[in-house]
This record gives C-alpha cells, structure tokens and sequence, in this order.
C-alpha cells in the first residue's frame, strides 16, 4: 500500500523499498581524509556487472569525490578508509574500491542495508549528468471543511513557459521531497519538466484533520460532504488560482495507498484534471488488496497497517523483531495478537474484528464500483509478482474498460513486484528479463502519457493494453486485456499418479480424490522462514516472496502437487486464469490455496533456476463464503463442494523442456491466518480450542472434475503434445 519512497543514492539499487527505509540509517561513522592524487585514483566511470543500464560516474574537486548516475543527482561521499566511502545523503550506502596493477581503481562494489554488488570500470573519464534545477516550496492548502492540508511544491528554475502541475497525494510524508529527490525518484518526468506537486492527506504527517484509512467516497451532491475526491478537487483549485505560470492542466499520479488516491481523484474530478496513473492502486481490500482475498484475512499485512499508520501520526514501520510464523502462531487469533501488541482498540484493527465478512463497511471503501466512466484518461499500472496490490489495477481497468467511450482507459502490466517500475532493473529475485523494464515503461509509456494529455505533445502510441510476457520475455501490445482474439478457453484437469492433462474426466464418478492431512497447529509457511517484518529495516524477503522457489516446501505432506509431462513445445496463457476446484473437508470450514507453477528442468546452465518451481499465478479462497461474501456459511462435512475463483491475470509462456504444476494446500501462514477447519462465528476471535485438524480431500472424477481455466494462445499441436493424444 506505500508509495517507494527510496532513499536518493539508492533508487537505482535497491529495486524497490518501504516506508522503513525512511528511518534514520544508524551510527554515526567515522571518516578519514585523503590526498587528492589518492582521490583522483578512483575517478571514472564504472558499470553495474548485474545491472548494465547502470553507470556510476566518480569525480573529484581535489578535496572530496563525488558520485553521479542518470538516477543520481551529483552527491559527495566522505570517505571511512582509504577504500571505502559512504554518502552524506545516505549512511548505509556504501561503495568500496579495489585497485589494478597501476594504482588506479578497477572495480568498485556497493552495498545498502537490503542489496548488494558490484561494478567494473570502463572509462577513466568521468560523466557528466545534466539534471534540471527545481526550486522547493511548502504550503498549507485550505479545502472546503476548513482544515488545511501541507504540501511540497518542486518547480523548475529559470523556467518561462508555463506548465503542467503533476500531484501525488500520500499518507507517508513528503518532506524528504527535494530538488534532488525529484530528480532521483522521477528522472524522466523531471527531465521533462512539471510543477511537481506532493500533497500530506488529512491526519497525516503536518496535515490537519482526521486520518481514516481508505475513507469511504462521500455523496458529492452535499458540497459539505469531504473525502479523498474532494480533497483533491480543492487541492486542484487552489494550485490553479495559486501558483503562477500554470498552463491549466494537471496530472496526478501514484503507487498503492496513493493510487487509490489518484483513482479516487479520478471520480467526479476537477475539470483542469487532464489525466490520472493509479499505479497498484489498493481497489478493494476485502475482495483483493492488502487486507483479505476472497475473506481470508492477510494477517500480517493488516498487522503491520495498523501498527504502521494508526499508532502514530507519522510512519511507524517495522516493529516485529523475530520470526513472523513463531509470533502469529503463538499469538493465536488475530485479536489475540492484537492485544498483545496494545493495537486492538486501532481503528482498524477493530474493523477487522468487527467486520471479517464483506459487509457495507468494505464495500463503502471498494472504488471499482464507482468507476462507471472514464471521467479523465487513465493509465493504471500494475505487476505479475505484486505482493501487496496485484489485483487493484486489473479490477479498475476492467470496470471502466465497458465504459471507455474514447480509447483512453489504458493498463501495463509488468514482471514486478510492488512498484517496482520505478527503478531501473532488469532482474527481480533470481529471474531475469534481458532488458530494463521499469525504464522502458517509463520512458516508452509513462513520459509520453503524461506529456500527451497535459502538454498537448505527439509520441504516445498505447492504444489499449502492455504486458511484458514473462518466459518470452517480450513486451505484447493488446486491443483489450483479457486479449479476445489469438486465445482459446482450455481446461488442464487435475487427474490421478499426480498428473494434469487437457483430457475431461470420462465414465462414471468413482469419487476419485487426493486427500491431505491439514493441520493448524503446523501450517505451510508461504515463503521461507524465518519470516521477517514486511518492512524490517535490514531488508525482507517480503518483496521477492511470489517468486520464491517453491521447492523449499518439498517433503509437506500437506501440499499437493499435479505436473503436466515435459512440454515439447512452448505453452502459451494469456488472460485471465481461473481455479475451479472440487473438494471436500472432514471439518465445516477450511481454505484453499490454488497455485499454477512453471516448473524448470534440471539444467546447469539455467544457474539458480535450474529445477525452479516458480509460481505464475495464485489465489486463496475461505471456504465459509461458499454461498457468498455477505455472510459465512458451514460447510458440510466430507462432501464435495465447487470453488471456483479467479488466480488473475497472466501473460506467460511455458518454454518447451518445463513442465506445468499445480498446487493446492489449505493454509499459507502468517500472510493469511489460519483457518480454525470447523466454523466459528469469527475466525478473527477464535479460541486455541477451536482450531481443529482436518482431512482435506481434492476431487478429479467425472462429476467433480477439478481444473484450471487457462487462456491458452491458438497452438492446438502443443495442447494434443501435452494431452498424450
């Protein structure tokens, strides 16, 4: 849900980050001088080994040396020995050189608190990287009920034309918005020039008012009525009437909780607002953001919210100091938990006790139901491994997408993680993509968007949809996402000696089932442990998790697992993948996991990922809302029931030599909380009694035949290959 706010040595490192890379970075440390021919020793320019696309440039004024890229405004560094330096800016940066036969530095290895590597010299010379100067301004900016809302305004220097204003608006702070930052964080748009606009939202930061998580869209027929819409209409009217040389149009923009910002300044807009970017925008967190999927309530991720944005005023990140799965196991149910960390009576944390199914209290704050036009042109961006808000951007896209008169509702979807667009990088865990993604999107896509509807400029030619299709590694260009031309509705059928194939179930129901043994006192850890803090300060496998090798769950008697042969020819999905899942339980209430698996063959020359179980889509289902979201319901014991729910969008191809697996498993702990496996009234209150082992039992016969919907790309030869025909 936070916007990357990324420390300005390190955007081009470290990929992504959150709000705890905005605490303070630790001991001071000492610093040594040194003579300026030693000085001179290190400068040129040097190129990231893992990262190509990245040149660090190293300068010297003959007292200090200097660091710059095309992400990093030029930075002194001090030195803390006679090879290693660190940044002003930023004390965990730090950059450490070795020599060559002649005295001269050859390579240089960088370090933060989350990433390291390294970079080798290819000039002696160094570069010079030229970055347009912003002045910096802060205001207080009155809207309608009278509180006034602080705001950060960065504008070009020395510049007589007039301009766009270009707003974000956030509940995690602005004032570490600079000059310099805006030159770090938005090098393109920077480049480019707008008034850059980075708003505080009621309650936060140096904000007056009330802060209400994602607060409810209000009636705008009543003028007195407020919310995030409004306050961005007011913000609107007041940048237009305030600050000079605006050409009359502005853009807004943002990422997770700010993208929910943007799209909700995107309904009933301000007139001079020309074009929104909800970028993973949190859309509908009971359904399928941040707090719960499909009612199985995302038990750290609201943990770490409530304690992150309601104990204070300001950020307060980070706070768990040992393994997550001990912490939450141990903790019992969600209110349990709660009291112990003191966070029970937080608003939130009381919402989630109070409202664990989907009744008017989420839907008041769902946004896709009020995306009945596309009032602005709409860019929503989104990635294929989002931890946080995956499903926000392709739920907004396809609710205004029937309404989208004009062609200007527009999606990209990428191999990120959550934001990760915004950094320069080729890579995300061990997979790599041959090119810099997050920087193509920016510059191919992102700029001339922007430039397009606010500046009136040529050179935007997105007609609908971009994905970049992962396993191809190729960026595709649809007429409408899902595509409806080129693919055909598959069914790959759970079968028997743990296989799948595209033949149906035939003959009579002989109740053929896989069956598990699940147990809540045990659950399966969705990512290796230990499992640190989302955002804990010397770094997370949080952001990486979705693309975590899945055979670390190997030898769980509790997951189970279905595996095509090996392809003999590439197996393309496109679109939307669906789960529809036949299964029982010895209990009155369970969840289920379903994940679909790109599995790579044993090959030495495939590195890291040789034999890597790599999850391309994946969704979790709490089976008491079988009947519906509004209220739960008991199962019945040890009889069949049909879950059937979307895994979401996928742009994927399975390569000729891999294989295609499916999982299915009932707990995925602590990112969902466990299920008590026989029903209770409220799973958020349940008593350590009450958690019960269950028999879980998953159906591939004729009359319940377990599948996976795929969109597969017309090659009908592969789908006969794959069915043994």
């Amino acid at each position: 849900m936070f916007r990357l706010l990324i420390p300005l040595l390190l955007l081009s490192m470290q990929g992504s980050a959150g709000p705890a890379d905005q605490q303070a970075s630790g001991k001071q440390t000492k610093h040594v001088r040194i003579k300026p021919a030693a000085l001179a020793g290190f400068v040129g320019q040097y190129r990231d080994l893992r990262e190509p696309e990245l040149v660090y440039s190293f300068s010297t004024d003959g007292a200090s040396l200097y660091l710059q890229s095309a992400h990093i405004p030029k930075a002194k560094l001090v030195a803390v020995s006679k090879m290693e330096f660190t940044s002003e800016e930023e004390a965990s940066a730090h950059y450490i050189f070795s020599k060559g036969d002649h005295g001269q530095s050859k390579e240089m290895k960088w370090a933060t608190r989350r990433n390291s590597g390294s970079a080798v010299k290819i000039s002696d010379q160094p570069q010079e990287f030229h970055f347009r100067q912003y002045t910096r301004q802060e205001v207080m900016i009155p809207v309608r009920d009278g509180i006034k809302l602080h705001a950060i305004i960065l504008r070009p220097a020395e510049e007589t034309q007039s301009l766009p204003f270009l707003l974000s608006r956030t509940p995690y702070g602005v004032d570490e918005w600079t000059p310099a930052s805006i030159n770090a964080r938005n090098s393109e748009l920077a480049a480019d020039g707008y008034i850059f606009v980075e708003q505080d939202i009621r309650g936060r930061y140096k904000s007056e008012g009330r802060f209400e998580m994602m607060r409810p869209l209000a009636d705008h027929s009543d003028p007195k009525q407020v919310d995030e819409s409004t306050d961005a209409y007011d913000t609107v009217d007041w940048l237009l009437k305030n600050i000079p040389n605006n050409n009359g149009r502005v853009g807004i923009v943002g990422i997770s909780y700010p993208g929910f910002l943007t799209a909700e300044a995107g309904i009933d807009p301000h007139p001079a607002v020309k074009a929104v970017s909800p970028q993973a925008p949190m859309t509908d967190v009971w359904i399928g953001d941040d707090f719960f999927h499909n009612g199985a309530f995302r038990e750290t991720y609201g943990y770490d919210y409530v304690v992150g944005l309601e104990s204070s005023h300001e950020n307060a990140f980070g706070k768990l100091d040992q393994d997550a799965y001990d912490y939450f196991l141990n903790g019992g149910s969600f209110l349990n938990v709660a009291r112990g960390a003191n966070i029970a009576q937080l608003p939130t944390s009381l919402a989630f006790v109070e409202h664990p199914a989907y009744d008017n209290f989420w839907r008041s704050r769902a946004v896709e139901p009020h995306l009945t036009k596309v009032a602005v042109p709409t860019l929503l961006v989104g990635g294929w491994w989002d931890q946080e808000d995956m499903w926000g951007p392709q739920a907004e896209y396809a609710a205004l997408e029937p309404n989208d008169k004009s062609n200007e509702n527009f999606l990209v979807l990428g191999p990120w993680n959550h934001g990760q667009w915004v950094a320069t990088t080729r890579y995300l865990g061990d997979l790599e993509f041959g090119a810099a993604v997050g920087e193509q999107f920016r510059k191919q896509i992102e700029v001339p968007f922007f430039a397009h509807y606010l500046k009136g400029e040529n050179g935007f030619d997105l007609k609908d949809t971009a994905t970049f299709q992962t396993g191809s590694n190729r960026w595709m260009r649809y007429s409408h996402w899902p595509p409806k031309e080129g693919t055909q509705g598959r069914n790959l059928y759970l079968a028997g000696n743990n296989s799948l194939t595209f033949n149906q179930p035939s003959g009579t129901d002989d109740g053929s089932a896989t069956a598990y043994v699940s147990d809540p006192a045990n659950p399966v850890p969705y990512r290796k442990r230990p499992i640190e803090a989302t955002y804990a300060p010397s770094g997370s496998g949080w952001y990486t998790w979705l693309v975590q090798d899945q055979r670390f769950l190997e030898g769980r008697k509790d997951v189970a697992s279905w595996t095509t042969p090996v392809l003999d020819k590439p197996v393309t999905v496109t679109g939307d993948v669906i789960a529809d899942l036949f299964a029982s339980t010895s209990g009155t209430d369970s969840d289920w996991v379903v994940k679909l698996i790109d599995v790579y063959p044993n090959d030495a020359q495939l590195g890291k990922l040789s034999g890597d179980e790599l999850m391309i889509a994946s969704e979790i289902f709490r089976g008491r809302y079988w009947k519906g979201f509004g209220a739960p319901d008991a199962l019945p014991a040890n009889k069949p029931v049909e879950y059937k729910f979307s895994l979401h969008g996928a742009d994927h191809v399975f390569l000729k030599g891999h294989r295609i697996m499916v999982q299915v498993q009932s707990t995925w702990f602590p990112l969902y909380d466990r299920n008590p496996q026989q029903f209770v009234p409220n799973i958020m209150s349940a008593t350590k009694d009450q958690y019960k082992i269950a028999t879980q039992k998953v159906f591939w016969s004729a009359d319940h035949p377990s599948h996976i919907e795929l969109p597969v790309a017309d090659d009908r030869s592969a789908i006969a290959r794959i069915a043994g025909k």
